[in-house]
């Protein structure tokens, strides 16, 4: 064996051996088709005070990667389309709705002083409230009596808070209500989220799930002055518009600590102390698109997609081996290294299979195929003209290598524009395919050349019947 051979057949060892080591031990990111959970577009717009640029939809993107990743959502995806718009791919949510409030929400949070209640929601009535019945015709009445207060508590205070949106308060004064209806005229803010350092969800003295606020140095003197400032008073938290407590301040507060207590449970408690750790959204965002993929319609993707891609597979396994013979089992084993390395790689780039992206496996193993069939047919070429083994198999390749190159690189740039200016599934489509086509020229000029020249080498009379 050359030198040179046996550097090739080193070469190919170590790369089938790493990704061998990298398959065995890594996992393949499945996307939203498969693995199933939320899609989500949103659209930014800006506001006169900060108008949307490139840079503050960056900013945008920072802000939402955070909030996915603090709150313990795996393998998301963000991207930005356009000069306006965020696609967000959860894989595996299985709640899509605290995911769409997590994502959509603006999560500014104010501390505003009320200035004075409009409108106070009546206490809730005696037969309304909990008690064992003793029949399911006394425990339907009391669920109707229960609606139908409901629904006048819903239609008056949307009386109340039309009426008082004709309201004039002084300049930065806001109406807002909370979830018991009652509706306050709030002051300007005394502070906002922005001087927080940390926030985390929890339980308080009464077991009822709360988030507690720790600020920073600025912070803890603004929070200081306005619990000072408000004794005797109510001091409002105003989560995007809406009065999520205001409590009554019985005295000055210092140490930089607060709590919001309301009507939570423990995952939009979760769910509000992440945002309040990543930040308010630095433009508004409205939901364009919200579209949720159940985990047994991506299971039956997997299954479709891997059924499909054994029965073309064991085909082109089968008809290289009863047309080329033994050549066929190189071939055959050079297309199990190309799948070999294309995983191998697709789990070191931490790349997202989607079901395009099985599209993509699919025609690699058809490009991986025609380049093996160009090989050996430039190979039976050389043999016809009567050249040596070892000089046929040089011969072959050469010829072959030029028109292999064209048409992969081609394929290549084709990728890469889809890439770019594609979008999920698109980008999915282009990334396994540009993986699979440096697995497959691997696998053709490398893994192919060495099992021929080993064939050469202890078999020549077999190699020399192929003609």
């Amino acid at each position: 064996m050359l030198r040179k051979d046996r550097w090739r057949l080193i070469f190919m060892a170590a790369v089938i051996a790493i990704s061998a080591v990298v398959v065995l031990r890594g996992k393949v990111n499945l996307g939203l088709d498969l693995r199933g959970g939320a899609h989500i577009v949103l659209q930014a717009s800006g506001t006169e005070d900060v108008p949307l640029t490139p840079d503050s939809l960056d900013r945008l993107r920072t802000v939402l990667e955070k909030r996915v990743n603090q709150y313990g959502l795996t393998e998301p995806t963000l991207q930005k389309q356009g000069a306006d718009r965020m696609i967000v791919d959860l894989p595996g949510v299985e709640d899509p709705q605290a995911a769409l409030r997590l994502i959509g929400s603006t999560a500014l949070l104010e501390f505003r002083e009320v200035v004075r209640t409009l409108y106070s929601a009546a206490p809730l009535p005696p037969q309304a409230e909990r008690k064992n019945y003793d029949s399911d015709e006394e425990f339907n009445a009391a669920v109707k009596r229960w609606n139908d207060y409901k629904a006048q508590l819903e239609e008056s205070q949307a009386k109340a808070m039309e009426q008082a949106k004709n309201f004039k308060g002084e300049e930065g004064q806001i109406v807002a209500g909370d979830d018991d209806g009652s509706i306050y005229l709030l002051g300007k803010p005394m502070l906002t989220g922005n001087e927080l350092s940390n926030a985390t969800s929890g339980f308080d003295q009464l077991g009822r799930p709360d988030v507690s606020l720790e600020f920073n140095s600025t912070g803890s003197e603004l929070f200081e002055k306005a619990t000072e400032a408000t004794v005797g008073r109510q001091l409002a938290m105003v989560l995007d518009g809406s009065v999520i407590s205001a409590p009554r301040v019985n005295e000055r507060i210092s140490g930089g600590k607060a709590q919001i207590t309301g009507h939570f449970s423990v995952e939009d408690a979760k769910g509000l102390a992440v945002m309040l750790r990543a930040g308010a959204l630095p433009v508004n965002v409205s939901i364009l698109e919200n579209r949720s993929v159940g985990p047994s319609l991506g299971s039956d993707s997997i299954n479709a997609g891997a059924y499909a891609g054994m029965i073309g597979l064991a085909a082109v396994f089968l008809f290289m081996l009863v047309y080329y013979r033994l050549w066929g089992v190189t071939a055959d084993l050079s297309l199990c290294t190309t799948l070999l390395v294309l995983f191998a790689l697709l789990m070191a780039f931490k790349a997202t299979l989607t079901l395009p992206g099985i599209a993509g496996i699919i025609l690699t193993i058809g490009m991986a195929v025609d380049s093996n069939i160009l090989i050996f047919e430039r190979i039976r070429e050389e043999m016809r003209a009567g050249k040596t083994p070892n000089a046929t198999l040089t011969s072959g390749f050469s010829n072959a290598l030029t028109t292999i190159l064209d048409s992969n690189i081609t394929t290549v740039i084709a990728a890469a524009v889809l890439y770019y200016y594609g979008s999920g599934p698109l980008r999915g489509f282009a990334m396994t395919l540009t993986l699979g086509i440096i697995a497959s020229l691997f696998s053709a000029l490398v893994v192919n050349r060495v099992l021929l020249q080993l064939m050469v080498n202890y078999g020549s009379k077999t190699f020399q019947a192929r003609k």
